[in-house]
């Protein structure tokens, strides 16, 4: 489990801080936003609380000029705590929660581990996260994450999206993930093909590649649950440098 270095709660009704909850399990959404520099700066703040709010309305989350209340909630908590964090907002139908916890820095032996798993309503950020948390508890989160497998397909991990490459061309799953900033960023510079990626065709891609704001562009080295070993780190330098240009 993370260490929190800021963690305040507020209640919806009145933004009356209250005693801190993360919200985890409570019907709602949430956003994780890199957070770097000094003073700090929220990577892809704007298109970050876009879908937020866009979200909301799926979960019946309705207040009053909610975008400049979470504007400004932002904005009030976004504190330096050191050169590279992620911060966290979440909301549900009482509560925003807002924290800052230290980001973990992905090591160059990277291994994705297998989980037979749909998120709820994968389409959206939704706090429904429990059974995936459960798992990534248990890892270290600089070595590993776990891909996400429904009938034989891979669809996303507990913590980013994934591309796939093969012969220099770039692949990401179409359906059963959220499509996350980070990759819809990327997306704009080059060509992303969304498909199916079976289990079975894993040995067709040369690189698999983690995309999202906590792990930002990581480059897997094994999925030894399949016996997949990484052949090149060409397409990840590409996309690592498009990545760069944010930070």
């Amino acid at each position: 489990m993370a260490t929190l270095l800021l963690k305040k709660s507020y209640q919806l009704s009145n933004l009356k801080e209250v005693t801190f909850k993360d919200l985890w399990g409570s019907r709602g959404v949430f956003t994780t936003m890199r957070m770097v520099g000094k003073p700090p700066r929220l990577i892809l703040l704007k298109p970050h609380i876009e879908n937020l709010l866009k979200s909301t309305k799926k979960y019946g989350i309705r207040k009053k000029n909610l975008k400049n209340i979470v504007r400004d909630l932002i904005n009030k908590n976004t504190i330096y705590k050191g050169p590279d964090n992620l911060f966290r907002i979440a909301l549900n139908k009482k509560l925003i929660s807002v924290s800052i916890r230290k980001r973990p820095k992905p090591k160059g032996n990277f291994n994705l581990l297998l989980f037979k798993y749909i998120r709820v309503e994968p389409n959206y950020k939704n706090l429904y996260y429990k059974k995936i948390l459960a798992k990534l508890n248990k890892v270290d989160s600089t070595k590993f994450d776990i891909a996400l497998v429904a009938k034989d397909k891979i669809l996303e991990t507990g913590t980013s999206n994934l591309v796939f490459v093969k012969n220099g061309k770039f692949f990401s799953p179409k359906k059963n993930c959220y499509f996350g900033n980070t990759l819809k960023f990327i997306s704009k510079k080059i060509k992303i093909n969304f498909k199916d990626i079976s289990i079975k065709s894993i040995n067709d891609y040369d690189e698999v590649i983690l995309i999202g704001s906590g792990k930002g562009v990581t480059s897997v080295s094994n999925i030894n649950d399949l016996r997949w070993k990484r052949r090149s780190t060409n397409c990840y330098t590409k996309l690592n440098k498009i990545y760069d240009s944010l930070v």
